[in-house]
């Protein structure tokens, strides 16, 4: 998840930001309150009318799918016929947009045939995938991810285009009649109770009462796997909250041996996809801690490979530097 460089200005792409900038995820309103025009998480006035909730995206129309993105927001598929792993992203980036019915618009972006939107994406591998909100880039991902990590990301990137006030929706023949019959959502079972509602509670900014309900859904079922993970991210989500990435690296920089401040660091650089640096991190204070700081940190490092997914190839590795460690 790591930003798109500011060398697009070609593109008219306008600078770029980082999921990481949840950390600075305003405070709620206060019950009532109405929000301010145009501030973020303001409804949108209606749909917005697109051809298809799958577009194609050329170095000649990517403009108007910028100028799209200024309503709803626009996840870029970029992809080629050759590449296999893009056999096995795209059909869940289509089955997605058409399930999620207008609250984000795919652009496929065929590499081959669109040079100047390769260089601009830096997709230096393929499949690379973007969002595109309000008009600036954010790098999500490469390779190919299963259904549910990809649906974790877009969660986030639906947090960060409601804190920006890109909340339309778009209205496309495919996202209703007999289209939406045919969307592979049709006859899958729906979000447990608790964990939609954990959901909700995240939409809103309510981390605490997302943790609460995930632990609840973890005392019914410890085996649980999707209330651990969500468990895992709502966490980092609520440590940051409040918090700008210059008072925490500041207070890290300040106390190099306090855990806690680097602990910190840590958690920022795994919300702004710096993952082999939050390991690094943990792993080379462990040596000097007493047993409970070790423990925390053997805790927190299990905590970040939820947040990332088991499947992460970086998680083996550093779960064997981690062993090693330990005994």
């Amino acid at each position: 998840m790591s930003v798109i460089p500011p060398s697009l200005s070609g593109m008219n792409l306008r600078g770029a930001v980082d999921l990481s900038t949840l950390v600075n995820r305003p405070a709620a309103p206060a019950p009532g309150a109405p929000p301010a025009p145009g501030a973020p998480g303001t409804p949108a006035a209606g749909p917005v009318a697109v051809p298809s909730l799958v577009l194609e995206g050329t170095d000649a129309n990517f403009g108007e799918i910028l100028e799209l993105s200024m309503s709803v927001p626009v996840i870029v598929d970029l992809w080629a016929e050759w590449c296999e792993p893009c056999k096995q992203l795209t059909p869940i980036l289509e089955k997605l947009v058409l399930e999620y019915a207008g609250q984000f618009v795919l652009a496929k972006v065929d590499v081959d045939s669109n040079p100047q939107l390769t260089q601009a994406f830096q997709a230096q591998s393929i499949p690379t995938v973007a969002a595109v909100i309000g008009g600036q880039p954010v790098q999500l991902f490469s390779g190919a991810l299963p259904e549910g990590q990809v649906r974790e990301v877009l969660h986030r990137v639906f947090e960060l285009a409601a804190q920006h006030g890109v909340t339309a929706m778009a209205a496309a023949p495919e996202a209703s009649g007999d289209a939406e019959a045919e969307a592979p959502a049709a006859g899958e079972p729906e979000l447990p109770p608790l964990h939609q509602e954990a959901f909700d509670a995240i939409d809103r900014g309510d981390y605490d009462a997302a943790i609460a309900l995930y632990k609840t859904a973890l005392a019914r079922d410890p085996r649980d796997q999707m209330a651990v993970a969500g468990l895992a991210q709502v966490s980092l989500l609520a440590r940051l909250h409040g918090k700008t990435m210059a008072e925490i690296r500041s207070a890290a920089a300040a106390a190099p041996d306090d855990l806690q401040t680097q602990l910190a660091v840590a958690d920022l650089d795994l919300s702004g996809g710096h993952i082999e640096d939050a390991f690094d991190r943990l792993l080379a204070l462990f040596p000097a801690q007493e047993p409970a700081g070790r423990n925390l940190i053997r805790e927190r490092i299990l905590e970040m490979f939820e947040v990332i997914g088991q499947d992460d190839p970086r998680v083996p590795p550093t779960r064997s530097r981690l062993t090693a460690l330990l005994y």
